[in-house]
């Protein structure tokens, strides 16, 4: 499934991959309500805890960030930035991806890399998630990510849970070619806004896996005082029996810990880019938009001689100096007489990364790697598959519903969604 939800009033947002949607009035409570239901709701509505203070939140980083943007937006201060590559072409990035200098690549990717897999995208007229939700009569497209709505009409989430569910696709090149990045040791982190698990599915280590906007690997009860978590294997036994999950302790609702609008992010990715985006020697940003904060936001945050690779359908990210300097947009320049270290190559994802493998010589490699994984695949879907997730009871592991390598915690505040 794709990926996330949340939002900052008046930013642009998606819920997985689409846009904030226009606000409307609250839907209105059933007619006839119990005290227990009352106190129900009151509990949930309350269910997110006041903001604390994050690493890279203080003030004191803000009025960093704001001296490092005007820097880099207006050229002053320091020298002018080293330029890495030889050529700001695809050629470009693969010799330096095979030189000495490049040890460190962080992936940032979107819905773009799974729509091979069968997996829709948000915003593709026609064919895009958001222009087919016809049939569940939602107030508006958006609404069925809506944490507010959700708590009070979950069905038709669910419903489209069944459609989308992890476990029903195979992971794409885009996917595999990550897979080599860590087996060649160069892949410091993968920041995925997608929460379709494929990225797990495709062998990529916890520890070097950030889930944006969270994961259907687990579930949380929502009432505050109960929290109880569940796995992907008791999940999925509920959606398609056709059931709302409920909590077998408290009987409220359960949710994947996916990222809804109205939601925060959760902690480990404000906590690992503090070190991950000043380490990277090249950022390879695959199939996202990149208009959707703060997940956006990451490519600025890069050292300013770091090479970006941009492999997606058209280009993103560019923004205006006034944006930039207001904290908006990435700055990505391709095309100016200023340019000289990011790189766009346009067309399918998959494709990118097949061109990209040819000039290392991983081409080869990286077929017979997809071509594996996949038949491993369908034995196991032909076999039955295993029944469980990963621990084998159905609960999440540790007794607190951890996601393997996160801690499970959130930040405190709401984020903007955004594949």
């Amino acid at each position: 499934m794709p990926g996330g939800v949340a939002g900052r009033r008046g930013a642009r947002r998606e819920v997985w991959r689409g846009q904030r949607p226009v606000p409307m009035a609250e839907p209105d409570a059933p007619a006839a309500r119990g005290d227990e239901a009352e106190q129900d709701e009151a509990e949930q509505d309350a269910e997110s805890p006041p903001s604390d203070t994050e690493p890279g939140a203080s003030g004191d980083s803000e009025m960093e960030l704001l001296r490092s943007l005007l820097c880099r937006t207006l050229g002053l201060g320091g020298e002018k930035p080293e330029k890495v590559l030889d050529e700001l072409t695809l050629e470009g990035v693969s010799r330096f991806l095979r030189s000495e200098r490049c040890k460190n690549v962080v992936c940032m990717v979107g819905a773009g890399i799974s729509t091979s897999a069968g997996i829709p995208d948000f915003r593709s007229p026609g064919t895009g998630l958001y222009a087919n939700l016809q049939s569940y009569d939602l107030p508006y497209p958006e609404a069925i990510f809506e944490i507010s709505f959700f708590k009070q009409h979950p069905e038709p989430f669910f419903a489209l849970a069944r459609e989308l569910y992890p476990g029903q696709f195979k992971p794409t090149v885009c996917h595999y070619f990550m897979r080599l990045l860590q087996e060649k040791g160069l892949l410091l982190r993968c920041y995925t806004q997608n929460i379709d698990t494929l990225e797990r599915v495709a062998g990529l280590e916890p520890e070097l896996l950030v889930e944006a906007h969270g994961t259907f690997y687990t579930s949380h009860c929502l009432r505050p005082s109960c929290r109880q978590p569940y796995g992907l294997q008791w999940m999925k036994e509920r959606i398609f029996s056709s059931l709302v999950p409920k909590c077998e302790k408290c009987q409220s609702v359960v949710k994947p810990d996916i990222v809804f609008f109205g939601e925060s992010l959760p902690s480990r990715f404000f906590t690992l880019l503090q070190s991950d985006f000043q380490k990277v020697d090249l950022l390879l940003i695959m199939g996202t938009s990149l208009q959707v904060q703060p997940f956006a936001s990451l490519v600025g945050r890069v050292p300013t001689n770091t090479p970006r690779l941009l492999i997606n359908k058209e280009k993103t990210g560019q923004s205006d100096p006034l944006m930039s300097l207001m904290g908006f947009g990435c700055g990505m320049d391709f095309d100016s007489e200023k340019a000289y270290r990011d790189v766009a190559w346009l067309g399918e994802c998959d494709a990118g990364c097949l061109a990209l493998a040819e000039l290392l010589g991983w081409k080869k490699e990286l077929e017979e790697l997809v071509r594996r994984e996949h038949a491993a695949i369908d034995g196991k879907a032909a076999r039955g598959g295993d029944g469980k997730a990963r621990g084998g009871d159905g609960k999440a592991q540790g007794g607190d519903g951890e996601t393997p390598g996160d801690g499970g915690e959130r930040r405190g505040g709401s984020r903007d969604p955004t594949p």
